[in-house]
């Protein structure tokens, strides 16, 4: 029988990862259990507006608990609510994820994405580094005030419904029916596709 494993000099520096951290880290596996199927809208204005974009669409992906399925084509909007030419041209996409994380934890990593952009929340509708909303989080139909699902104004904006159809040809608006049909009652005057740009879905 040989000799039992010897065990050298205790690592300072190598701690046991506390049960409470493995237990998270197991809930927001990889292999996703159970995964909900959610929609987020992102759009930019300011700076370098695609790798904005790109970057937005990577930190999703780093989040533990999410998986980006599908990443739209970009579309060049006109800002929405303002005075035509007073602000930039928005780039507009789309992504389609997986996510075992409640609606308001990811409503949470959008905001942090949101704020690692420097994005500033100065005045309604004004320009910005990037925008992250949530359009849809499964069939979840909600008037809460912090987190209105799906999101309120979606259903009248094309820059959000026609990446969307592109990615999703078949996709539902909770509590309002095709994205297709309601895509055909909007005008897309002001949303054009931008077919020589391209957001990359993370390997």
């Amino acid at each position: 029988m040989s000799a039992p494993f010897a065990q050298g000099p205790t690592d300072p520096t190598v701690q046991p990862v506390p049960a409470s951290v493995v237990e998270k880290v197991d809930a927001a596996d990889t292999t996703l259990q159970n995964p909900k199927r959610a929609v987020i809208s992102l759009g930019s204005n300011l700076g370098n507006r695609l790798e904005t974009l790109q970057g937005a669409v990577d930190a999703l992906e780093d989040t533990p608990g999410v998986r980006v399925k599908a990443v739209s084509p970009v579309y060049e909007t006109e800002p929405w609510g303002v005075e035509p030419g007073s602000q930039p041209s928005y780039f507009n996409a789309v992504v389609v994820l997986k996510t075992t994380l409640p609606p308001s934890s990811l409503l949470e990593r959008a905001h942090a994405i949101e704020e690692a952009f420097h994005r500033v929340r100065d005045e309604r509708w004004g320009p910005r580094t990037i925008d992250v909303d949530i359009v849809a989080y499964a069939d979840v139909v909600s008037d809460d005030p912090r987190l209105t699902l799906p999101h309120p104004r979606a259903h009248e904006r094309a820059f959000v419904l026609a990446p969307w159809h592109d990615v999703d040809p078949g996709a539902q608006l909770p509590g309002r029916g095709p994205v297709a049909a309601l895509l055909t009652a909007l005008t897309r005057a002001g949303v054009e596709p931008r077919a020589d740009l391209e957001l990359r879905l993370p390997e």
